[in-house]
């Protein structure tokens, strides 16, 4: 049974004519009563009775009709929904984030994605890196925006820009005055980390291990943001992303290109298999190459 012969099987049953089912159709009469032909025989029995003069339905006929329409309706009603997502006049998409990528660099280009396709629905889920990656591979998101794994497996990572990392100072602290500061100058001061088990904090600890140098932690919490106020409140210094940039001077701190050493990661999306992304996904992950970019700050030498 097909959604062709349930459609020629209703224009006859609306008509009582094949001359006008045929019309309705745009089909050739044998056309019309081949497919007429094909749903009997498939379903096992007569649907129609037709003579010289007049066409009647058997009662098995009369029952199918209610049931036909219910079909074509839902069939129709599937077509229009695959066809507005696939031209993104509708749809919804999951997307994980780290939460310093979803509270800086992401909301500018979310308003990029709405402006251009504002019926798909966006749902961002902000969790630590680690938790983006398993949502990744586990399916339960299309899109992850992450620091770039050490190994990807299964996954797919395309970057968006090579992160650096940057020094975090008190506005009225000396360092603020200067163009850049290397790592033995920062931690002569109070240092406030982030809580492991933060990318940021993994990042930066292994770094400074390479170069026998152990992360102090006067004060240590859970979320950029405490970070940022700590440090405008003049508790101490830290370091962040660059793509925190925006938010550290929100808050009233300073941010200051970091050096000796230079620490930087690539950030960038996490798909399952690039070939298996939905519309929604591609179109977001286009807007994304061209919104996001290395953050002002990080790229002064």
């Amino acid at each position: 049974m097909t959604v062709k012969q349930l459609r020629a099987f209703l224009a006859v049953a609306r008509t009582l004519s094949f001359t006008q089912a045929c019309d309705h159709m745009h089909l050739s009469q044998p056309a019309l009563s081949l497919a007429i032909k094909g749903l009997e025989e498939s379903l096992g029995g007569r649907l129609l009775i037709r003579s010289t003069r007049s066409v009647r339905l058997t009662p098995e006929g009369e029952s199918l009709v209610p049931l036909a329409k219910r079909l074509i309706a839902e069939w129709d009603n599937t077509e229009d929904l695959l066809r507005q997502r696939f031209t993104l006049q509708l749809g919804r998409l999951s997307v994980a984030t780290m939460p310093s990528f979803a509270s800086n660099l992401l909301p500018p280009a979310l308003r990029v994605f709405r402006q251009r396709h504002p019926r798909v629905n966006v749902t961002v889920h902000d969790v630590i890196n680690e938790q983006v990656i398993e949502m990744v591979r586990a399916r339960q998101v299309e899109l992850g925006l992450v620091f770039e794994p050490e190994a990807t497996g299964s996954l797919s990572f395309a970057p968006l820009f090579r992160d650096r990392f940057v020094a975090v100072v008190p506005p009225e602290s000396r360092l603020a005055q200067r163009p850049r500061l290397g790592w033995p100058t920062l931690l002569t001061r109070e240092f406030i980390a982030l809580q492991r088990p933060s990318m940021v904090r993994r990042l930066l600890e292994q770094a400074l291990e390479s170069q026998g140098v152990a992360l102090p932690a006067a004060f240590e919490c859970h979320q950029l943001a405490t970070v940022g106020r700590m440090v405008a409140s003049g508790l101490g210094v830290s370091a962040v992303p660059s793509l925190c940039i925006s938010q550290m001077q929100e808050l009233g701190a300073v941010c200051v290109p970091l050096e000796d050493p230079i620490i930087e990661h690539n950030v960038g999306v996490l798909t399952w298999n690039s070939h298996e992304l939905s519309v929604a996904a591609l179109a977001l992950q286009k807007v994304l190459a061209e919104t996001i970019h290395t953050p002002e700050l990080a790229q002064r030498r």
